[in-house]
């Protein structure tokens, strides 16, 4: 991994910031490339409690280096800082040394936004409702659900290198409109190969963990809302206690459905609860077909143009500037999608 100096990097602005991470903008002055600096948050660093943070980005580093993962969908490392006091750089002041990786900067708009900017009435659950639970419309070429699509062809790729990646919620996955293409921006919450982790009141997790996310964060038992409102706040995002409550949790909502999507939706929960997977391959195909009865719920509904009517209102918003702040052309790629 090549060993960067951040005096080579231009800020251009924050893009996020999680429990863990901390995420800015910046341009190579050598290239003239977009780049994302992550570094641990400076809550977490200014406390002294960044060391997990710090050693899951090793770990993350060289799992991929050991294990030679490739995968189109994550944004290339390009280099990392040494260990330093970089309060003069962000003009902030942590007084801790922390590590900064750099990253290619990812197209597309987050599935769900920063949480801070609902202060500034963002509507920040756009991306998931408008591409991932109720993709109503697709750029040309691109198949129905291109996020679950992507999402479980990326882990297919980490399987087969012995390994399962975690925390693929909408928060951590950016998507184009224009070219119907995702890219994982968080790419660090690996298990196997010695990596395995344990999450307080959760035990051991494995590959289910991320067939729990894709069943609670990327399918839902409701029509698209008729009200451009129903798309503004992001679906599902209390934390998971535990995969059993969770999928329990599941079970009864998809209960109150009265159809073939029930059915379909069972067998994924069911065998998510037990753990009865044995390759994501299986699972995908058991979520298609709960996808292509969601379809066809879709194809019936009478009030359709109502719906279309609002998603595309909903669609609208992402015109508004706090959206310029992505790699993200809002007039093209809005325009290349018909419902």
């Amino acid at each position: 991994m090549e060993t960067v100096t951040l005096d080579r990097f231009e800020l251009a602005g924050p893009l996020g910031s999680g429990a863990d991470y901390d995420v800015r903008a910046a341009v190579d002055r050598e290239t003239g490339q977009q780049v994302v600096l992550k570094r641990p948050s400076p809550q977490a660093v200014s406390r002294q409690m960044h060391s997990p943070i710090e050693d899951r980005t090793s770990r993350t580093l060289e799992a991929y280096e050991r294990a030679g993962i490739h995968c189109d969908l994550v944004p290339r490392v390009l280099g990392i800082t040494e260990a330093a006091i970089h309060d003069a750089y962000f003009g902030d002041d942590v007084g801790q040394s922390y590590r900064v990786r750099v990253e290619e900067r990812a197209a597309g708009i987050p599935l769900v936004g920063d949480p801070r900017s609902r202060i500034l009435r963002v509507p920040i659950g756009l991306g998931q409702n408008l591409f991932a639970l109720h993709p109503l419309a697709f750029p040309p070429g691109v198949g129905p659900w291109p996020v679950q699509t992507q999402l479980l062809a990326a882990q297919e790729v980490f399987q087969e290198a012995g390994y399962a990646l975690l925390d693929l919620g909408p928060h951590n996955v950016f998507y184009s409109p224009g070219s119907g293409r995702i890219s994982l921006v968080d790419a660090s919450a690996l298990v196997g190969h010695g990596v395995e982790t344990t999450v307080a009141n959760r035990g051991p997790q494995d590959v289910h963990d991320f067939f729990l996310e894709m069943l609670k964060f990327y399918i839902a038992p409701s029509l698209p809302p008729t009200d451009p409102a129903g798309y503004y706040d992001p679906y599902n995002q209390r934390p998971v206690i535990s995969l059993e409550e969770e999928c329990d949790d599941l079970l009864r909502t998809f209960g109150m459905v009265e159809d073939n999507v029930r059915e379909a939706a069972s067998v994924c929960i069911g065998k998510v609860r037990t753990r009865s997977y044995g390759t994501v391959v299986e699972f995908a195909g058991h979520l298609q077909e709960c996808l292509g009865q969601i379809n066809i719920r879709y194809d019936g509904m009478s009030d359709r143009p109502a719906a279309v009517a609002a998603w595309r209102s909903a669609l609208d918003r992402l015109t508004e500037t706090h959206w310029a702040r992505y790699q993200f052309d809002a007039d093209s790629e809005i325009t290349a999608l018909s419902a």
